[in-house]
């Protein structure tokens, strides 16, 4: 079922309200604003798709409700379509230099008013469809190295901010490159597909990230979590590869199945770390399991060094 798109109306009159809600209530979720301030506080809360704003309001009016709504990064990207009697082009052209999206005139007519907000809702979708692709490993469907960057500077920030811990695990195929020259690289492709299926599963949490590093490569980011429970996380997905069952052979003898080996690094970032260095730890530790006999997950905690973890986790477990 596709989700509902939402409409925010900013608008000082409540007969105005009645009026646009009527027209769009059929086709789209509307939230209702009376005042600029009441506007932005729904707008950061609810996130719409559109915003239709009022231009003449008492207090705060829509120039000065829009300037605020574009100077939040949470907000800044909403498409704003102002709403006005006013037939001045000077008033005009100071909405759309603050960067408005399109006028509509008063008095109201509805099939104006439905047409526009079509227009701009068709918009928003191709703009979505078009940066969903842009982080899209087209393979997998995960999210790709492009994303992943993008998410862990915002979520590096987010907690040198509130002083919080931050997760990240490096994933690596076993023996890949033996099941490639066994099997070749259409079954290697679908082996990448199924294993990321598992982590697709695995990380449904709106919180966590796993992106396609390159080549059999992944990575995770667990933001707020406890070393031990991004530990657990990882080890149940470890389990989960297993449990596929997906054999490879080599002169027709079974010679064992797909697994995966994992390194991972916790911090709680400050001025003094810095992302590549986290993600160094975290390969350091991705090394180690390969190293100590793959199919196992190794963990450091990146600001105690001393405190190394190991664990293994083999099909009789």
């Amino acid at each position: 079922m596709t989700e509902r798109q939402k409409v925010l109306v900013i608008d000082d009159e409540i007969i105005n309200l009645k009026v646009i809600s009527s027209i769009l209530r059929d086709d789209v979720d509307v939230i209702l604003a009376k005042s600029g301030e009441q506007g932005i506080r729904k707008a950061i809360e609810l996130i719409p798709d559109l915003i239709l704003l009022d231009v003449m309001m008492p207090g705060m009016d829509g120039f000065e409700t829009m300037t605020q709504l574009r100077h939040d990064v949470r907000t800044c990207a909403i498409p704003i379509i102002f709403i006005t009697a006013l037939g001045n082009e000077i008033h005009e052209e100071k909405g759309l230099l603050l960067g408005a999206s399109d006028y509509i005139q008063k008095p109201l007519h509805t099939n104006i008013v439905r047409a526009r907000i079509q227009l701009h809702l068709k918009l928003v979708k191709q703009q979505r469809m078009l940066e969903r692709l842009a982080n899209i490993d087209p393979l997998t469907s995960l999210a790709n190295r492009r994303k992943y960057q993008d998410v862990i500077s915002m979520e590096w920030d987010v907690a040198i901010s509130n002083q919080s811990l931050i997760s990240m695990a490096i994933i690596d195929i076993d023996n890949f490159k033996q099941y490639n020259d066994c099997h070749g690289h259409a079954a290697g492709d679908r082996v990448l597909q199924q294993v990321a299926d598992v982590f697709s599963k695995q990380f449904s949490h709106e919180t966590h990230l796993v992106a396609r590093y390159g080549g059999e490569e992944f990575v995770v980011l667990l933001p707020g979590l406890l070393e031990e429970e991004s530990l657990a996380i990882m080890c149940n997905c470890l389990k989960a590869v297993e449990q596929l069952d997906l054999p490879y052979h080599s002169d027709d003898q079974r010679v064992g199945i797909v697994t995966i080996s994992v390194g991972g690094a916790t911090c709680r970032p400050s001025s003094s770390h810095d992302i590549d260095t986290f993600f160094r730890s975290a390969d350091k530790m991705l090394y180690l399991a390969k190293k100590e006999g793959k199919n196992r997950v190794c963990w450091t905690r990146d600001d105690d060094s001393q405190n190394l973890k190991s664990l293994l986790e083999d099909q009789n477990n």
